[in-house]
């Protein structure tokens, strides 16, 4: 797995938002979270708001499948992790201020961009597709049908004529079948 794939998986949502971790983001800064931690409560004021970085709690910590620790570690979070949103991972840059932390950084955007083009682009592609294919399939129809619609208009006028022309020659049968009367003298009955 890229460097991409593996950041992308450690992408979550959680309140509707794509987030990541603090302990995540701790590992691949190569750092500790609590020096994480301790950088962000330095500097409150950068990740003011829930759009930049929030607090989980319990009930959503044990919904999620990252809840659970080494067992080297304990069974419980001592402090509820920091899960950051795309602007807080950004607002981290300015905070952690090592070569490491600025590369990790750049490819983490990259990551939270290639994340939002996957929800969004495939849909309307998908969704674009379709109706093309529904436009060209009723294009389609339609063609077929003003191709029927014109064999059925030959037919229709093949047929008339062929009609008129049988009731002509039923007409000069009947003409020469019907018995003539003689022309000239009669002759007396004997």
């Amino acid at each position: 797995m890229g460097q991409l794939e593996v950041i992308q998986s450690k992408i979550y949502d959680i309140r509707g938002r794509k987030v990541m971790l603090d302990f995540d983001l701790a590992e691949m800064y190569g750092t500790e979270t609590k020096y994480l931690k301790r950088s962000v409560n330095r500097n409150t004021k950068r990740f003011e708001g829930e759009d930049f970085m929030f607090e989980l709690t319990k009930d959503e910590l044990s919904r999620c499948n990252f809840g659970t620790l080494n067992k080297g570690r304990g069974s419980n979070f001592k402090y509820m992790p920091f899960a950051f949103t795309e602007l807080g991972v950004a607002m981290l840059s300015s905070v952690l201020n090592s070569d490491t932390a600025i590369e990790v950084n750049r490819n983490i955007m990259r990551a939270f961009v290639a994340v939002r083009q996957l929800i969004a682009l495939p849909q309307v592609n998908e969704v674009a597709e379709i109706r093309n294919e529904v436009k060209e399939l009723k294009e389609y129809i339609e063609e077929v049908f003003a191709d029927y619609n014109d064999i059925n208009d030959d037919t229709r006028v093949q047929l008339e004529l062929l009609s008129k022309a049988l009731a002509e020659l039923q007409a000069q049968k009947r003409l020469a079948d019907k018995p003539r009367n003689p022309i000239g003298f009669r002759k007396p009955n004997d």
